[in-house]
């Protein structure tokens, strides 16, 4: 996914959403793919214990981890496949095609929509500010 895949992303977004979402839709895309970075490890982890505890051979240990995988592939291609892009009617217009269309008034953000982001960033950033301390206490005992 990274490389090629990655670099493609923002196009995608364009070709799916306009040009005027895109820094919101991949701001968001890799907000979630981060934290899917952060939770997936630990959840296979416990996934493996959990298998080992219940006395399963080492060498099986990740068979019920792999059919968990493979049912959220299907999820996940049955989501892309419900995507269709959004009518170009809804686009959202560049900040001079605004200023234009209105008459040289520009158009001002909705106040009340910053509540909603700032429980977005706190909906985000506790998960990630745990992982990161949690992270630091364990890289910490590594060197005393």
């Amino acid at each position: 996914m990274y490389g090629g895949g990655f670099a493609t992303i923002p196009a995608y977004l364009a070709d799916q959403f306009g040009v005027g979402h895109v820094s919101a839709i991949h701001g968001r895309l890799l907000t979630a793919w981060s934290v899917a970075g952060i939770i997936g490890p630990q959840l296979v982890s416990q996934i493996r214990d959990a298998q080992l505890a219940r006395g399963i051979a080492a060498s099986n240990a990740y068979t019920l981890t792999m059919y968990i995988l493979v049912a959220l592939l299907g999820v996940g291609l049955i989501c892309n496949l419900a995507v269709r892009p959004v009518a170009t009617r809804l686009f959202t217009l560049a900040p001079a095609a605004k200023t234009a269309q209105t008459g040289g008034r520009t158009i001002e953000d909705h106040p009340a929509e910053w509540g909603l982001v700032a429980t977005g960033w706190l909906l985000a950033g506790v998960p990630i500010a745990w992982g990161v301390t949690r992270t630091l206490a364990l890289v910490g005992q590594m060197f005393r």
